[in-house]
């Protein structure tokens, strides 16, 4: 949806597919980080944007064993808005949606989905999509595929996918929120669990993180085992556990991490999650889509314009956005190795790590996790034009 926005913006005629016949769905990932908000800064609908209902989360924590420590503070950030906002994705989705019809070239198509890719000596040209009328075909100087972790547009392209792998699953509920309980988002490790408190406003998503595909391991042991669980890693809401009626209530992700080896074909690019999966850790894989997407914007809004994109263009995208996601992703995989795997896999006492311990006697430390999570490795810039 953004490069779609940036693209029109730029006088490029552009469709968006979306399968599902509105955005009122719970998307795992509600985070709006600093610098896609420098972005809506740069694209100057900051203020419009911030009239959304969010919240403002200033610093990351965590409990450790017994050590609660900030680990992330983000007043400190090079950036205008020194906070990440908790918004619901549908409503994201939708102000950049309206943002977009405000250009001729930009065109959504709900209730639509893609299928399989048209190609032609090689090159793909087009795409078949599936509508409530029937089949639908596109064709087109370029297919983005950005239909995230499980993506049609890179299986049907065939592109080889690099997987990372990850120690845990995640498994996500709500429980109201009250007053009188804490405002920070934070994270408690304990013996062999993980838990996360995002503050929703007038509800807590929680995150109850456990060992790879122990989902069956989990539901033998039952539902009231689940909630006593819960109670006893939240105390503060033990008195609302009974929220968690049945499983239906408890979604499972499965998370993985993974890497597309070449994100491109001849009129084909992926990028976000359908280019490389995130893990969950810090939270990032929304905002290394929409850099993707701003630095695609960049290199390719003037040629989609005069009709022309070269497969070094293509990789020209790659280049840039492939260095970011490698190092995000190697950080990922070693906070899951050294701290999420062994707390997971322990059975004792938990220990806090010295990173964790530096954190705590440091406060300026807490700066360097903050810039990688709020801004990333390297943070975009709007530089397509504006022609509209």
């Amino acid at each position: 949806m953004m490069l779609g926005l940036l693209l029109a913006r730029a006088g490029v005629d552009v469709t968006v597919l979306e399968k599902h016949a509105d955005f009122l769905r719970d998307f795992r990932g509600d985070t709006i980080h600093p610098s896609t908000l420098e972005i809506m800064h740069e694209l100057g609908m900051l203020d419009e944007f911030l009239k959304l209902p969010h919240q403002k989360v200033s610093t990351l924590g965590g409990q450790i064993g017994g050590l609660t420590v900030t680990i992330a503070d983000f007043a400190h950030l090079p950036a205008r808005c020194k906070f990440i906002a908790m918004m619901p994705q549908w409503d994201f989705l939708d102000f950049l949606a309206r943002q977009g019809r405000r250009y001729p070239g930009f065109r959504l198509l709900m209730r639509t989905k893609a299928k399989r890719l048209i190609e032609r000596d090689g090159r793909v040209v087009g795409l078949v999509a599936e509508t409530d009328a029937g089949k639908l075909q596109i064709v087109t100087p370029l297919a983005v595929g950005a239909d995230g972790r499980h993506s049609t547009i890179r299986q049907a392209a065939g592109l080889e996918v690099e997987v990372l792998g990850a120690p845990m699953d995640v498994l996500w509920f709500r429980l109201s929120r009250r007053a009188g309980d804490p405002v920070e988002t934070m994270g408690r490790f304990d013996a062999g669990r993980i838990f996360v408190l995002i503050n929703r406003g007038e509800h807590w998503q929680c995150g109850y993180v456990i060992a790879k595909d122990s989902i069956a391991r989990v539901k033998a042991a039952g539902l009231e085992a689940f909630r006593a669980d819960v109670a006893r890693l939240v105390p503060f809401a033990r008195d609302r556990v009974d929220e968690i009626g049945s499983w239906d209530d408890v979604k499972l992700l499965t998370v993985g991490v993974d890497r597309l080896r070449t994100w491109h074909r001849p009129g084909l690019l992926c990028i976000g999650d359908a280019a490389h999966t995130m893990s969950p850790v810090g939270g990032v894989g929304i905002n290394l889509a929409i850099q993707d997407a701003v630095a695609t914007a960049n290199i390719l809004a003037a040629k989609l314009a005069e009709g022309r994109v070269a497969d070094a263009d293509l990789a020209a995208v790659q280049a840039r956005r492939e260095f970011p996601t490698r190092m995000t992703q190697r950080l990922q995989v070693l906070v899951q190795r050294r701290v999420i795997g062994r707390v997971l896999a322990q059975a004792g006492p938990v220990e806090p790590p010295l990173a964790v311990r530096l954190l705590a006697r440091c406060p300026f430390l807490r700066r360097i996790p903050a810039r990688l999570i709020g801004l990333g490795v390297r943070p975009e810039h709007v530089l397509s034009p504006a022609k509209g």
